[in-house]
């Protein structure tokens, strides 16, 4: 069974910022791939999951800007 807290063993990489950065990616890309499931529900005239769709869309992007600031503190 491997740690909970990973320390650079297993990915080698020991750079605090490594969970950040890989958030902020997840972030970005469940945005994206959510816009693709946005269109397929308002092609099936689904409103409901429209809307769903956006608002967790929008729970990542913010997810994906609050990680970036903390980030640029970080490195700035």
């Amino acid at each position: 069974m491997t740690s909970t807290r990973e320390t650079g063993g297993i990915t080698g990489t020991k750079d605090k910022d490594y969970n950040l950065i890989w958030f902020i990616e997840a972030c970005l890309n469940n945005a994206l791939r959510l816009e693709t499931y946005v269109q397929d529900a308002e092609r099936e005239n689904d409103n409901e999951i429209v809307e769903l769709f956006r608002k967790a869309q929008a729970d990542s992007r913010k997810g994906a800007d609050l990680g970036k600031q903390l980030l640029r503190s970080r490195l700035g």
